[in-house]
């Protein structure tokens, strides 16, 4: 729906093609502009629902013959989409950011993911900075969880490293569960952070660009980071 409350064009395209939402409209510009998702790739949707993003995911990966998986997860439990998916599509309930990384990380047959999608979301107070900070808050969640200790070492990033049960820090909880020479795309909301985010990503990627895709709503303030290619420092 727009802003207004009326369906518009994305809206009404999403219904006419089989999408559950709008949004397989971002996903799909952003999958035409930098093509992170080839076939055979095992790709991690971190926020899943409705499934949108599974569906063009799964359209992404090509043929079943070509292989890849997408796993979803979400804190709500979300139904696989019957159209555009296959068998290759998976979701998961839970709160990504309590599982341990090796746990994340044996979702894939790969021991790892070669693409990362965050479009998770804060619930949405009404005001501008509090919103921002959370978002924030998210998005530094899902770089850790996708490069583990590359960016924990950067100086300018505050994230925590986790903690097993009896507060150790354990190896497999340092390395992230993103692949070498993977991908990784977090909404974030639009706010003075944001750069400074861009910025953290640059040194661990081989680019690192910000995108607004055209199906964002006009009164929306989401915006996309891009990154591409993960460093060898950063391996898994």
């Amino acid at each position: 729906m727009s802003g207004a409350g009326k369906p518009d064009f994305f809206y009404r395209e999403a219904q006419r093609l089989g999408y559950v939402a709008r949004s397989a409209f971002k996903l799909l510009q952003i999958q035409k502009q930098y093509k992170l998702i080839t076939p055979g790739s095992s790709v991690l949707d971190l926020g899943c629902a409705p499934g949108a993003w599974l569906q063009v995911a799964c359209q992404s990966l090509g043929s079943v013959k070509s292989g890849g998986l997408v796993v979803g997860i979400d804190l709500k439990k979300v139904k696989v989409p019957a159209a555009h998916c296959d068998s290759r599509v998976q979701t998961v309930c839970a709160d990504v950011m309590k599982l341990p990384k090796a746990e994340v990380r044996e979702l894939s047959p790969q021991k790892g993911f070669s693409v990362i999608l965050s479009d998770m979301c804060p619930l949405v107070s009404g005001i501008t900075s509090k919103d921002a900070a959370l978002s924030l808050e998210l998005g530094m969640q899902a770089l850790n969880l996708a490069v583990g200790g590359a960016a924990l070492a950067h100086p300018n990033n505050e994230i925590q490293m986790e903690e097993s049960n009896d507060g150790a820090i354990t190896s497999s909880d340092v390395n992230g569960v993103l692949r070498r020479g993977g991908h990784l795309v977090i909404k974030l909301l639009e706010s003075e952070d944001v750069q400074e985010f861009s910025r953290i990503c640059k040194p661990l990627f081989r680019k690192a660009s910000l995108l607004r895709p055209k199906a964002t709503r006009p009164s929306s303030r989401e915006i996309y980071v891009i990154c591409q290619g993960l460093q060898s420092q950063a391996k898994i």
